[in-house]
C-alpha cells in the first residue's frame, strides 16, 4: 500500500547527470536468445516452449495498440524492461523497481534503441494520482506490471507492448548454471569477502560475480562504475548462455524461469527469433536526464517538459510512430498517439 501522503512540495535543487545502464536489458537478450536458440535444436523445442511457458505472466492490461498485428507484420515494437534486486537481498518481485528502461526493437532499421529512466523521477503513479509526488518506481510495487506499463506509457506518450521483469538477485545461480564466466576487474577492489585485482582476468563464480558488480561505494564512480561492471559481467553471461552446452542443459533453462517473468508468449519470442533478431544488429542507448530536488525529505529525478519531450521523440520515431506531445508528469489522463508515421 501507498505511504505516501497528498502533499505541497518543497524544493531544493541539485543538479545531478545520469548516464543510460544496459545491465538488465543484456540480461532480457540473453534469456531471449537461449529460449529462441533451444526453438532450434533437435529434441530442445518442448524444452523451450515449457521455459517460455514458465516465465509468461500476463499484464491483464488492454495494450495501447494490437500488437499480435505489430509483431506479424514485423513493425517496431517496444518492451518495458523493470529491474528487481530480489533474491540476495530477501526482496520479492512485488517491489520497487532498481531498473527501468524502455527497449525498442526496429527490424528495419535493423536497430535497438534504450532509454533508461531513472528510477526517482517525479511522475504520478497511473490510479494513485493521489499520492503525487511518486516515485516511478514505486508504479511496480503499487499494481504490478499494470500500473507500471500504464504509468511510464502516459509520463511519455509511447506505447509498451510487452514488459519484462528480470531478478537480479538470481545472477549468482545463473552464473553457476553456465560454469563461471572470466572477467577482467575494472579495479581493485574487496568485497564480501572476494578480492579483484584491476587488469587480472578472473573466473568467477556465481558468489564472486555477484561480489564484484554489487559493490558502489568504493568505486570512484558510484553507481555508474557499478554498472559498467555489471555490463562486464552479463556480456559474459550472454556469451555462455547461447553456447550448445548450455542449451541442452536442462538445469540451465530451468534456472532461467526462476529468474524472469514477461507477457511474452512462446509464439511471441518465435517471432522476435526470426523477424527481430536483426534489430541487435545496432545499439543506440539513451538516458532521461533530470535534475534531483528534495521534496518533502526525500530526493526526487525531476525532468523538464523538454528533455522528457527530447526522449519521446526518440521513442516515437524508433517506434515509427507520428511526433506528438510527450506525456504530463502531474496527471496520467491523457491519451496515448499510436498513429504510424506512414
Amino acid at each position: 500500500m501507498p505511504e505516501q501522503k497528498l502533499r505541497r512540495p518543497q524544493k531544493h535543487h541539485k543538479p545531478r547527470p545520469h548516464k543510460s545502464g544496459c545491465f538488465f536489458w543484456a540480461l532480457l537478450v540473453f534469456v531471449i536468445l537461449a529460449i529462441i536458440g533451444s526453438i532450434y535444436i533437435k529434441d530442445r523445442y518442448d524444452a523451450a516452449k515449457k521455459t517460455a511457458n514458465k516465465i509468461y505472466n500476463a499484464s491483464n492490461i488492454t495494450k495501447a495498440r494490437d500488437v499480435n498485428a505489430v509483431l506479424k507484420e514485423g513493425k517496431p515494437v517496444s518492451i518495458l524492461l523493470m529491474g528487481t534486486d530480489t533474491g540476495a537481498l530477501g526482496r520479492t518481485f512485488q517491489g520497487r523497481t532498481d531498473t527501468l528502461m524502455v527497449v525498442v526493437l526496429n527490424p528495419t532499421k535493423k536497430t535497438m534503441t534504450i532509454v533508461s529512466i531513472p528510477r526517482d523521477a517525479e511522475v504520478a503513479v497511473y490510479g494513485y494520482e493521489q499520492y503525487f509526488p511518486s516515485k516511478i518506481n514505486s508504479a511496480y510495487a503499487y499494481g504490478g506490471s499494470a500500473t507500471a506499463i500504464k504509468t511510464v506509457q502516459k509520463y511519455l506518450n509511447v506505447p509498451i507492448d510487452f514488459y519484462a521483469t528480470v531478478n537480479m538477485g538470481g545472477l549468482e545461480n545463473l552464473v553457476n548454471a553456465v560454469g563461471g564466466v572470466d572477467v577482467n576487474p575494472l579495479l581493485t577492489f574487496s568485497y564480501d569477502n572476494q578480492s579483484f585485482t584491476k587488469g587480472t582476468t578472473t573466473h568467477m563464480n556465481g558468489t564472486r560475480a555477484l561480489a564484484y558488480v554489487r559493490m558502489r561505494d568504493d568505486d570512484p564512480l558510484g553507481d555508474y562504475g557499478r554498472q559498467a561492471r555489471q555490463r562486464q559481467v552479463l556480456t559474459k553471461l550472454a556469451f555462455k548462455s547461447t553456447k550448445l552446452v548450455n542449451l541442452l542443459n536442462d538445469g540451465f533453462l530451468k534456472t532461467l524461469t526462476k529468474q524472469m517473468t514477461t507477457d511474452l508468449t512462446f509464439n511471441d519470442l518465435l517471432y522476435l527469433g526470426t523477424k527481430y533478431r536483426v534489430a541487435t544488429h545496432h545499439m543506440k542507448t539513451y538516458s532521461l536526464q533530470g535534475s534531483t530536488e528534495l521534496i518533502d525529505s526525500q530526493d526526487f529525478e525531476v525532468v523538464s517538459t523538454s528533455e522528457k519531450q527530447h526522449i519521446t521523440n526518440i521513442l516515437r520515431k524508433s517506434l515509427g510512430l507520428v511526433h506528438a506531445t510527450t506525456g504530463s508528469t502531474l496527471s496520467s489522463s491523457n491519451s496515448i498517439n499510436t498513429t504510424d508515421s506512414n
